[in-house]
């Protein structure tokens, strides 16, 4: 039986769309086909538990859960509020206990219960960030704002990253009693505005994606003494050669094999590829290229390696690209754009059999 796999592409609803955008995946040419929408004010952002069976959604009125049936689509099971400003970003972990919320508005991180079905429960801890840098690029004094949330690989700590005062703050959390505790603070190139993290496949290394800087910054992880160690061992710039125009680090993602990372860059209206040693972690960077819409969000390898997906926010559309690993990698787009409203976050998932 063939396999079978569905993305999740969430929106903003300030214009046509009214939720969460299904469609099916049919990863030998790239091609989504819209299923259904689930109605849901502004959901930015969205993950899937690991099991498949629920959704998580950022939401106006806080954050929301969805089931997932056998086809793929969504009925909502809760909605909740996170105890400050809107949320930008959510991350589960693997036993579905609790959801974790970041928050951009307000520099807040906030942690979730779930309920045995799934469902999106009240707050257990809630931790606002504090502090401000000086700017030196535009000279102001900036505040926090935390952009992503991301669990290490053994999902003993929780990464904050927080984009205004360039630093990723490592909590400890604890399970048993729904708190966060701060371990450790990694701090990242001055003015650098570290946008979101991803961890290799095997939780040895951490990878940074700096927005300002459009830099990567790569750190390897392990703990010494019941305690989280982060060691930098690379900064490398993710554009081919300096660039008049303003350009921004937007997302990444990493090939499901692992041995490359896609970044997508707004200003350029394009993205890079960057090779990854997969025993040394270190990054080589490969090509840039124009994704023929504008301003690049969220991409999405697809199963299989062959494909990416790339929201394009202000042309409101989805574009897949095929991935040639020649001398140097090249994408070519091969089917046509899945249209949808402000696109802002994908998440493919395989469906069980």
């Amino acid at each position: 039986m063939a396999e079978k796999f569905v993305a999740y592409v969430g929106t903003y609803t300030h214009e046509t769309s009214v939720g969460i955008h299904v469609y099916d995946v049919d990863t030998s040419c790239g091609r989504l086909t819209e299923r259904s929408v689930a109605e849901i004010n502004n959901p930015s952002y969205l993950t899937t538990s690991k099991d498949g069976r629920f959704l998580y959604s950022i939401a106006d009125e806080g954050v929301a859960s969805f089931s997932i049936d056998k086809n793929g689509d969504l009925t909502m099971t809760a909605q909740k509020p996170i105890g400050g400003m809107r949320g930008c970003f959510v991350e589960v972990d693997s036993q579905n206990r609790y959801l974790f919320v970041g928050g951009y508005h307000d520099g807040r991180v906030t942690m979730m219960r779930l309920n045995e079905d799934g469902s999106v429960d009240g707050i257990a801890d809630g931790i606002f960030h504090r502090g401000v840098a000086y700017t030196r690029t535009e000279r102001r004094i900036d505040h926090p704002m935390v952009s992503c949330v991301k669990l290490t690989r053994d999902e003993k700590y929780l990464l904050a990253v927080d984009h205004g005062l360039s630093q990723v703050k490592v909590y400890r959390v604890d399970y048993e009693a729904g708190k966060l505790k701060l371990a450790h603070i990694i701090r990242c190139v001055l003015d650098s505005a570290p946008r979101t993290v991803r961890f290799s496949h095997d939780g040895r290394f951490c990878y940074i994606l700096d927005e300002v800087a459009n830099m990567i910054e790569v750190y390897t992880y392990k703990e010494v003494d019941g305690e989280p160690e982060f060691e930098r061992i690379q900064k490398i710039s993710v554009l081919d050669k300096e660039y008049s125009m303003l350009t921004e680090a937007s997302c990444m993602c990493q090939t499901f094999a692992g041995d490359y990372l896609c970044v997508s860059i707004d200003g350029y209206n394009g993205m890079s590829i960057l090779k990854r040693d997969q025993e040394t972690g270190l990054l080589s960077f490969e090509q840039m290229t124009k994704i023929s819409g504008d301003f690049p969000k969220s991409l999405s390898m697809l199963p299989g390696d062959e494909y990416v997906a790339v929201m394009n926010h202000d042309s409101n559309e989805v574009r897949t690209f095929q991935i040639f690993h020649g001398e140097k990698p090249y994408v070519i787009q091969r089917s046509a754009p899945a249209k949808v409203a402000q696109p802002n976050c994908i998440r493919v998932l395989k469906l069980a059999e």
